[in-house]
């Protein structure tokens, strides 16, 4: 029995040389990248910022229509960019459970916006909190790293929340984001995630092409178990 769903590497572009952003983009697709994971924060819901839907736009316009931008909206108010980041070109836009009072009208507006949508949980936030819109939605994004900071440390006890999510809802895509690499890739496979994002492991590695690989080969093998085990 085929697993309805696939392993996808998304580099976290945030890692990379942001002087050259849209070279970038087109240098971790040419090194076998499924989609650009693009992360948006505003100061408030993150401490950080980082860039809005200008730039988004920019780099659509750059690098073509092919890519696939998976939008990790670390705002306090995600409402308030769908229509923009839409028009921007995003293809998915994953806001935080934790940044919205009505997840349900929130997900409606996303979908009529013409963008598949993802629901993100910070650390803190249980995986019961996401279980009742996890069928109204495209992807669920478990953090495995406090937002708002890249190159933190990989937090393994995030690893139940995967496995709970890939038991209840066998088809559901399921993405990890944080500390996320070589060292970290079996444990988040196991577990039953199958979107992996990647920052410094794969944008700031001598050869991104292999690491994507290897990521890829590891999730890749751990969907085929599952499939076979079942």
């Amino acid at each position: 029995m085929m697993a309805a769903y696939a392993a996808r590497i998304g580099p976290s572009i945030l890692s990379s040389d942001l002087a050259r952003l849209g070279s970038e983009c087109v240098r971790m697709m040419e090194c076998g990248a499924d989609y650009l994971h693009l992360d948006v924060m505003d100061g408030h819901f993150v401490p950080n910022i980082t860039f809005g839907h200008p730039m988004v736009e920019c780099l659509r316009k750059s690098i073509g229509p092919d890519p696939f931008f998976d939008m990790h909206m670390m705002v306090s108010q995600p409402e308030q960019w769908v229509k923009p980041m839409s028009a921007a070109g995003a293809n998915q836009y994953t806001f935080h459970l934790e940044a919205t009072t009505n997840p349900g009208n929130l997900i409606k507006e996303i979908r009529e916006a013409g963008m598949k949508v993802g629901v993100a949980i910070k650390p803190g936030t249980t995986v019961e909190d996401l279980a009742p819109w996890a069928n109204q939605i495209d992807m669920a994004l478990v953090m495995t790293v406090e937002p708002g900071f890249g190159g933190q440390k990989f937090m393994e006890d995030m690893m139940p929340k995967v496995s709970w999510l890939r038991s209840q809802f066998p088809s559901l895509d399921i993405e990890v984001d944080g500390g996320v690499g070589p060292d970290s890739i079996h444990r988040c496979a196991e577990a039953g995630a199958n979107m992996i994002v990647s920052g410094s492991a794969v944008v700031g590695s001598d050869d991104p092409r292999s690491v994507i690989a290897l990521l890829r080969t590891v999730v890749s093998e751990a969907i085929q178990k599952r499939s076979l085990d079942r």
